[in-house]
C-alpha cells in the first residue's frame, strides 16, 4: 500500500467519480487509484475495478480482474478485461473454450478482438448450421463477406425470420432481395415493413407508392 493508503476507505465510500485527486501528480494518483482498485477486487466490485485499472493502465490487475470475471462465469466481461490488458493468450483460450461449449457470441467477441478471421469464419458457419442467424450475420458482417450474408438472408427468409433476413440483405448491400422482401411484406399487408425494406433497397418508386396509398405511418 502507498503512503496515501488512508485515503482508500474515503474514496471507496464516496466513489472515485466524486473524489478530486487533481492535487496529486500522475504517479501518485495512479498509486492511490491502484490501491482503491485492489480493494474493489477484494469486495467483488469488478466493473468498478476494471474502470480504475483501465485509467491507470495496470495490465497485471486488468488480467486479474478478467480472471475473477471468469471465475464468476462472466465470460463476456472477462473478454473485455483481457482486451484492455492486451492478453492475447487468455483471449484465445476463452475463444476456443467458448467455441467448444457453443457460446458463440463470446467466441465471436474473443476472436474479433484477436483479429482471427479464420476462427470467426468457423464460428459463423457453425452458427448458420445451428440457425443462430443473428450471430452469423454479425460474424460475416465483420468479415465483409457479402455473398455469405445474402445466403444467410435467404435462409432466414425460408425460415420465416423476415427481420433477420432484412438485416442480412441490408448488410450485404443486396438491393434486389430487399426489394423482394418488400414485395412479400406488401403482399402480406405489412405496409410499414415493406416501406422499410424498399427504403433500404433504395427503391424510391415503391416507397412513394406506399406513401401515396398507405400514408406515411
Amino acid at each position: 500500500m502507498s503512503n496515501f493508503s488512508n485515503l482508500v476507505p474515503t474514496i471507496l465510500e464516496k466513489g472515485v467519480d466524486h473524489v478530486d485527486l487533481s492535487m496529486f501528480d500522475l504517479e501518485t494518483r495512479d498509486r492511490i487509484l491502484n490501491d482503491v482498485g485492489s480493494e474493489l477486487v477484494k469486495k467483488g466490485r469488478l466493473s468498478e475495478a476494471l474502470r480504475i485499472f483501465t485509467t491507470t493502465r495496470n495490465r497485471q490487475m486488468l488480467v486479474r480482474v478478467g480472471d475473477e470475471f471468469r471465475r464468476m462465469s462472466n465470460i463476456s466481461s472477462a473478454v473485455d478485461a483481457y482486451v484492455l490488458a492486451g492478453d492475447t493468450e487468455r483471449l484465445r483460450e476463452v475463444g476456443e473454450k467458448s467455441l467448444k461449449e457453443g457460446a458463440m457470441s463470446t467466441a465471436v467477441k474473443a476472436f474479433k478482438a484477436l483479429g482471427d478471421s479464420e476462427k470467426l469464419a468457423i464460428v459463423g458457419e457453425l452458427c448458420v448450421e445451428k440457425s443462430k442467424f443473428d450471430t452469423a450475420i454479425e460474424v460475416f458482417n465483420i468479415l465483409g463477406n457479402r455473398a455469405k450474408l445474402s445466403e444467410i438472408g435467404e435462409a432466414c427468409f425460408k425460415e420465416n425470420q423476415y427481420s433477420l433476413a432484412a438485416n442480412a440483405f441490408h448488410k450485404a448491400g443486396d438491393r434486389d432481395n430487399l426489394s423482394r422482401l418488400g414485395d412479400f411484406w406488401l403482399k402480406e399487408g405489412q405496409a410499414n415493413n415493406a416501406r422499410l425494406a424498399y427504403e433500404l433497397a433504395g427503391n424510391q418508386t415503391m416507397v412513394n407508392f406506399i406513401k401515396q396509398n398507405f400514408g406515411d405511418g
